[in-house]
């Protein structure tokens, strides 16, 4: 693996240097995948000897962790081939981006510094009092396939949404038309050039008041992040979501606590200031 890894980093000026270099790399990944195959072959017969044997449940359970890796492991040999030997692109839903964790994605962030992540993405939705009312897993989603559920979702459980404010990669026509629907206002910025209609309501009072609240979604996202959700140690799919919805819980719990930590303080500060008006004698004018 070394070996081939490190023939990837050479580089050719000419023509010829580049085909027979290229050849040199097409060689060592021959190599890799031919004994990676060679203990592939290995462990599988091994596992048929075992079942041959007959296992107990929990040897059964073994063997059937293994036998994921197994096909995992013959998956990324065809894959090699096809990409470096026979020069394919591998399509990005065939891509295994962790075998532990299968369910992990590419995410193309675009900014600067942090440009691609690999993880699950999980969108929130969050009232003007920074509680999260409604949280979904974006299992193979684009920010636009979840607006709509999101806001129904959350209007079952809260009636009295009629406002809501998005980010610009949630835009889409069909988005737009659904929403307005739903809504008696949506904040969702529009892609693209804007036509005169759009920039009228994009410049609104409404609208802008709308997409200054939405700055504080940013914070209930780095609380989240700050209080553990940043790394999921959780297994499976399943329990990423179990693990999520918790953290949620655990955030508005944590914002209860904030919300009455500030009225106790508010109550004792007006106790102490009635306490000092009472103290302070009155001065009589002259």
């Amino acid at each position: 693996m070394r070996i081939a890894q490190n023939k990837k980093r050479g580089a050719a000026s000419s023509d010829e240097k580049k085909e027979k270099h290229q050849s040199l790399i097409v060689e060592a990944h021959q190599n890799y995948i031919e004994l990676s195959k060679q203990y592939l072959d290995k462990a599988c017969a091994t596992l048929s000897v075992l079942e041959r044997q007959g296992l107990s449940l929990t040897q059964s359970v073994g063997v059937d962790v293994i036998k994921t890796f197994v096909a995992h492991a013959a998956r990324q040999i065809e894959q090699i081939r096809r990409r470096v030997i026979e020069g394919q692109i591998i399509p990005h839903h065939e891509k295994v981006f962790s075998i532990f964790e299968p369910h992990t994605e590419w995410i193309s962030k675009g900014k600067a510094g942090v440009p691609v992540e690999l993880g699950v993405k999980v969108c929130a939705m969050e009232d003007q009092h920074q509680f999260i009312l409604y949280h979904e897993v974006m299992e193979k989603k684009m920010d636009e396939q979840v607006a709509l559920s999101m806001v129904r979702e959350s209007q079952k459980r809260f009636i009295d949404l009629r406002i809501a404010s998005f980010d610009k990669g949630f835009h889409s026509p069909e988005n737009q038309k659904k929403l307005t629907d739903e809504l008696d206002l949506v904040a969702l910025p529009r892609k693209g050039k804007l036509s005169q209609q759009a920039r009228e309501i994009e410049g609104s009072k409404e609208f802008c008041a709308a997409r200054r609240k939405h700055s504080a979604v940013e914070s209930a996202i780095n609380a989240l992040e700050v209080h553990g959700l940043d790394r999921c140690p959780d297994h499976g799919i399943d329990g990423f979501k179990r693990y999520v919805a918790l953290s949620i819980v655990a955030r508005n719990i944590q914002r209860i606590g904030s919300v009455l930590e500030k009225n106790e303080r508010k109550r004792i500060e007006r106790k102490f200031r009635k306490q000092h008006r009472a103290l302070t004698p009155l001065k009589k004018a002259a």
